[in-house]
């Protein structure tokens, strides 16, 4: 599956939004190295390369992944 594939639902950001494996990808590669390192962002990325490799059901386990490490950073802050 292509790194240009869509989510179903795109992932809301505070100005924007994460519409495509890509975009989250970039995303995460844009945070601080400190921060990639964190379990769950581990987990993310282990759930958007699963995505690109293999598609299927890994799509939605990688929409998910990053919601929930968008929202593990949130309740840090």
């Amino acid at each position: 599956m292509p790194w240009s594939t869509p989510f179903e639902d795109p992932i809301p950001l505070g100005g924007g939004k994460l519409s495509t494996l890509q975009h989250a990808a970039d995303y995460v590669m844009a945070l601080p190295e400190d921060v990639q390192q964190e379990a769950h962002w581990q987990t993310a990325v282990e759930n958007l390369i699963n995505a690109a490799e293999s598609g299927g059901g890994w799509l939605m386990f990688a929409r998910i992944a990053v919601v929930r490490a968008l929202d593990a950073d949130a309740k840090q802050a």
